[in-house]
């Protein structure tokens, strides 16, 4: 199994004519995705690639291809709109992956998307992966093998680098999520602990957070209280200094609670296996698989 997407996801990309979006749609329909729609507005009609047609609203393409998840490469102005759209027309998980969306836009899509049942994960983020079934966002496919790890970041490029080392090492993945590094967004590491806990062919689950705000406590708190199975962690920005933002608009220090070193005592705390470098996570993950 996996979590949130697998063989049975029906992909619609909001934005699916434009630079990146169709780039990234051509990665995923080469990996396996079903790339059932796109929707651009005002291109309705044509068709992507000479094999996935293109509508001008979400609803539509919705109601022509019975697509199930959605993926928004659009700019960060209009980002909002396409996660109210793409709600509103009963999509059930909605990946985005815009940068620089403005806080109070998010402020008013979060709740928006939670009344109707929908998921979103992002937006800032590079999606999710589960390998060989499904690919929605940019997270490379080669790097990726099936296996039984789950994964979950905060972080885009450092996830790749642990993806990287699982996969030459031998432990491939079940599924791994990029949640985005923005201040508010709408799946959290807890929702994917709680995913990966409860899918019976997960049987560890790397963690990886970063400086800023309390999520990684949390979860910490969560993995303690709920989960059984083992949880390697590392965070990064150990050595960035207090006050500065670094990177992800939600990585900056306030206080003592967003420090990376709060962070890792609070997840060993918790009994969770901490790395302090990406190269560790192999060797932590046999050693705590072995005890388990």
């Amino acid at each position: 199994m996996s979590i949130f997407i697998d063989q049975a996801t029906r992909l619609l990309v909001q934005g699916i004519t434009g630079r990146d979006g169709s780039f990234h749609a051509k990665q995923m329909m080469a990996y396996g995705t079903k790339v059932a729609a796109g929707v651009t507005p005002g291109k309705g009609g044509q068709r992507f690639e000479d094999a996935v047609p293109v509508f001008n609203t979400v609803a539509e393409a919705v109601h022509q291809t019975q697509a199930n998840t959605a993926v928004i490469y659009v700019p960060a102005a209009v980002a909002a709109s396409a996660i109210f759209e793409a709600a509103d027309s009963g999509i059930e998980l909605i990946v985005c992956i815009t940068e620089g969306i403005p806080v109070l836009d998010m402020t008013r899509a979060l709740p928006y998307v939670h009344e109707r049942g929908a998921r979103l994960i992002g937006p800032n983020c590079p999606g999710l992966i589960s390998p060989s079934k499904s690919k929605v966002g940019i997270i490379p496919g080669n790097i990726c093998k099936p296996g039984k790890i789950g994964v979950v970041s905060r972080s885009g490029t450092l996830t790749y680098e642990i993806i990287h080392q699982l996969s030459t090492n031998g432990f491939g993945q079940s599924t791994c999520v990029g949640i985005g590094g923005d201040p508010l967004i709408g799946t959290n590491f807890i929702h994917c602990l709680a995913a990966f806990e409860a899918d019976p062919e997960t049987a560890a689950v790397v963690m990886i957070g970063e400086i800023g705000g309390t999520d990684e406590q949390q979860a910490a708190e969560f993995v303690k209280g709920e989960m059984k199975k083992p949880v390697v962690g590392f965070i990064a920005g150990q050595t960035a200094p207090p006050g500065r933002r670094m990177g992800h608009a939600g990585a900056i220090i306030s206080g003592s609670s967003g420090t990376a070193a709060e962070k890792m005592a609070a997840l060993q705390k918790a009994g969770i296996s901490v790395m302090k470098r990406p190269a560790d996570v192999v060797p932590l993950l046999q050693e705590r698989i072995k005890a388990h």
